[in-house]
This record gives C-alpha cells, structure tokens and sequence, in this order.
C-alpha cells in the first residue's frame, strides 16, 4: 500500500488566532508520527487571513523541533518570492538541524496576489519566468562540486530531496526533465491531473536524484463517523473555498448543516470540481473514494489535506485515513 502523507496550512479558524494554529499544527504532526504517516508538509501563502504558514522555513522548524521520526518539509516553497542561495541556507540549517528529515518542494506561483507578491520581492525584474533557472541554482547550491562562486553555508553538499509542485503540464514537464519526484495540486486544481501524471511518467528522465518517476498526489478527506457528520464537517472548507474563489479570503469558518443546498448552482459546479479528488462520508465511503483514486491514478503516495474546523475532528479524520490505509495493505499482504 502507497504511503500517506499530511498536507497542513496551518489554517485560522474563524474566532481563533495564529498561535493556535500552530499549537494544532504541531499537534496534528506528532499523531501523524505516530499513525506511521510519511511526511507532514507546510505551504506557503501570504496574505491569507486564513493561512497561518506564511513564513513556512520558521514553522517547519517549529514541527520538525517537536517530532521525532516524521519528515516535515515545504509543500511548497515558492521560488518566484526567494532569493535561491536564501532558500539554500533556510534548507541548509534545517537539514543540518534535523538530518535526514526535511524536503523541499517547490513551487512557480507567488502564493499571493500581485500587490502582496510586489510587497515580497521588492525587485520584479525577476519572476515565474525564471523557475527553471532558479530550482538550477537551487540544486547546484546543494552539491557536492557547485559550479557557483557563492557557497551555501549551511547547504553545500547536503542530500536535500527537492520536489516540483505544481497544478498544470508545466511542472510536470520540468520535473520530468529534471529527474525530480513531482506532486500535483490535485486537491485544489484537479482540472490536469490526468494529463500531467501521464505526461510526467512519459517524459521522466533518470537522474542522480531519482531512477523512476515518482507522483504525489494531493486528497482531500473529510472523514468521520458517519457520512452525515462528515459532510457537515466538509462545509468549512466548502465555504472557504467559495470565498477566495470570490476574492475574498477568510479565515476558515465553522461548520453549516446543510451548506451545498445553500449555494446556488455556480458556486455548486465550482466545489464539484475542486473537490472532485476528494472524499467526503464515512469509514466506509472514504475507503471506497481511496481505492477507487489510487486505482485510476497508480499514485506512489497522497498528499492528505483535511480542513475541518474542529482541532478534533480534524485529527479524527487523519486517524481514520490512517486506519484505512492499513487495512488496505493488510488486505493487499
């Protein structure tokens, strides 16, 4: 059975704050550690009042600080707002800090919107156009033998596993020219799932960082004891998706009965399609939406995000992921 993983926004709820958001990251992160999740990833976004992981090298820190085994990483850092050699020492520390546990993913997008993406860099001569270029850099600042004059210190020579994200062809093309495991957005951006996965493995060539082609992909759960219950719980993330989708971010909402027959028939098609990598129900119904996907995707791990409002039932939802992953390989054994 493929691994699972954790994706974490680190979200605000709706009454609370930052600090309580990284309180329940930590917290989500050591469970996870101990229902034998893989990895537990930090994205980064700014401006977001929802959004807490805004300085994502800090909070991997603050995770990685507080657990044992677990790999933490940034699902993803992205370049586009950073200087290379900046993002090659954060990364350097934090592996000279935790060995053999971080990952880097990186992303093209700004994680913003333009004002907040001008308020970050400064200097926009440079931008999305460079990625390629700068994950280069990146990964030179990381070798044994740079071909740069500056060293990254820490960084040099430090086995760091970089991933490309992305949500398009476009970072699968480049991770697959590159010879990097490559994780598909497919928990908000499912529209090219399909053709990146197909176009990755197609174009995938070998490379000291990596033999074979390697897809994460990202799945939302909603998962609790009844299907009932679970979709009421899979409304703060419905609500919060509509929001920002509108241009108006919030911090994530509690929970509303009977949300989807609220909403008119546009903001409907809108969450049918951003949640169509997702399931929603009980034991039950959530087993049957994970082996129906790994099925039709031959994914080599997900990526699990499960924004729920409720601090325990958000970690109930996990456990149940968990518990699900082992009885399937218990089956498959």
């Amino acid at each position: 059975m493929i691994p699972f993983s954790i994706l974490d926004l680190s979200p605000i709820t709706e009454g609370g704050d930052a600090a309580q958001s990284f309180r329940n990251s930590l917290d989500i992160a050591r469970h996870g550690e101990r229902w034998d999740y893989q990895r537990f990833w930090l994205a980064e976004h700014h401006g977001m009042p929802g959004i807490a992981s805004a300085a994502t090298s800090v909070l991997i820190a603050h995770v990685a600080g507080g657990t044992s085994t677990i790999r933490v990483g940034a699902g993803g850092i992205m370049l586009p707002n950073h200087s290379p050699l900046v993002i090659a020492e954060q990364f350097g520390t934090l592996e000279s800090l935790y060995p053999g546990r971080i990952d880097l993913g990186l992303g093209r997008a700004p994680g913003s919107d333009q004002i907040t993406a001008r308020a970050l860099r400064r200097n926009l001569a440079s931008d999305a156009d460079d990625f390629p270029q700068d994950v280069v850099e990146l990964m030179d600042y990381f070798s044994q033998a740079q071909r740069q004059p500056v060293r990254a210190v820490p960084g040099a020579g430090l086995n760091i596993p970089i991933w490309i994200l992305g949500s398009s062809l476009y970072g699968a093309q480049l991770a697959a020219a590159f010879g990097l495991p490559y994780a598909f957005a497919s928990h908000f951006a499912p529209a090219q799932m399909m053709q990146a996965i197909a176009l990755y493995r197609s174009t995938f060539r070998p490379s000291i960082h990596l033999e074979k082609p390697y897809v994460m992909l990202g799945f939302n759960v909603f998962a609790a004891n009844t299907d009932e219950e679970a979709q009421f719980y899979a409304s703060s993330a419905q609500q919060a998706f509509v929001s920002l989708r509108s241009g108006q971010p919030i911090r994530l909402p509690k929970p509303i009965e009977g949300y989807l027959n609220r909403v008119g028939p546009r903001e409907r098609a809108l969450l049918d399609q951003i949640l169509s990598c997702a399931a929603i129900g009980s034991r039950d119904s959530v087993t049957r939406a994970l082996e129906i996907f790994i099925e039709k995707t031959q994914a080599d791990e997900l990526m699990i995000a499960s924004q729920i409002y409720d601090h325990a039932a958000r970690l109930q939802s996990y456990q149940i992921a968990a518990e699900i992953r082992e009885s399937l390989m218990s089956r498959s054994s």
